[in-house]
């Protein structure tokens, strides 16, 4: 009898998930069906009935709909059944940040403080005054890898700049003594992932340098932050 009931609750859970998939499917179907030219890349459930998470765009925008596609909202979606507000739509955003920062740190210049367990990513242009102050403050972190991502937008030769730290032998070298002593590594041409960083940058909606992210996806600041800050940010991860 008991391995009957087993069985029985398998077989059920079974046609639950595939029931949930091919639901997912038809939403994602729909949804493309009445956005043409929106790509979705992903549909999931959200812990209240009826409720779907729909991800567009290359992951840049977040919206909730039905599971006939008649509504679609926009917003931020809070749990307040702890009796507190959790903002679940900016958890999930977190979590596609830092996704898509560790498929991307390939791109990024790599300095490793200590023993490098806690992550930080910046992205920043060499002629960015506030980034070099940011500089200042990323020397008296320890216990952290800071992946920075050249992102010049400030000038052209902002981009000839981050060829040639792209390009030097010892990259992190070569933007610490730029940032912090204005020595320029010499000129140099190589295939620099410039273009990816500015699509990523793009994708995160980030309008100046520098911007600075935790290893968990979640935006420090919007802008420059002073080291205190920057630990204490770090710490809230450590705690999670």
């Amino acid at each position: 009898m008991i391995r009957r009931l087993a069985t029985l609750c398998a077989i059920l859970a079974g046609l639950a998930a595939g029931s949930a998939i091919a639901s997912e499917a038809a939403i994602r179907k729909a949804v493309e069906a009445k956005f043409p030219g929106v790509p979705v890349d992903s549909v999931s459930k959200t812990p209240f009935s009826g409720i779907y998470e729909v991800v567009v765009g290359g992951g840049r925008r977040i919206v909730y709909t039905d599971e006939k596609v008649s509504y679609i909202f926009v917003g931020n979606l809070l749990d307040t059944r702890g009796g507190g507000e959790r903002d679940l739509t900016a958890e999930r955003s977190a979590q596609l940040n830092a996704q898509s920062l560790r498929k991307s740190t390939d791109n990024a210049v790599k300095r490793v403080r200590g023993n490098g367990k806690r992550v930080l990513y910046t992205f920043e242009d060499p002629n960015c005054g506030y980034c070099r102050e940011l500089q200042k403050e990323l020397m008296k972190v320890t216990d952290v890898t800071i992946y920075t991502f050249l992102w010049p937008i400030l000038s052209p030769d902002s981009r000839e700049k981050s060829i040639a730290v792209w390009c030097a032998k010892d990259r992190a070298k070569a933007w610490d003594d730029l940032m912090s002593r204005g020595v320029a590594p010499a000129a140099a041409k190589c295939d620099a992932p410039l273009d990816k960083n500015h699509e990523l940058a793009q994708r995160f909606g980030i309008r100046g340098t520098p911007a600075i992210f935790l290893g968990d996806g979640r935006q420090v600041g919007a802008g420059y932050v002073p080291a205190a800050e920057l630990e204490q940010a770090l710490n809230s991860v450590a705690a999670k």
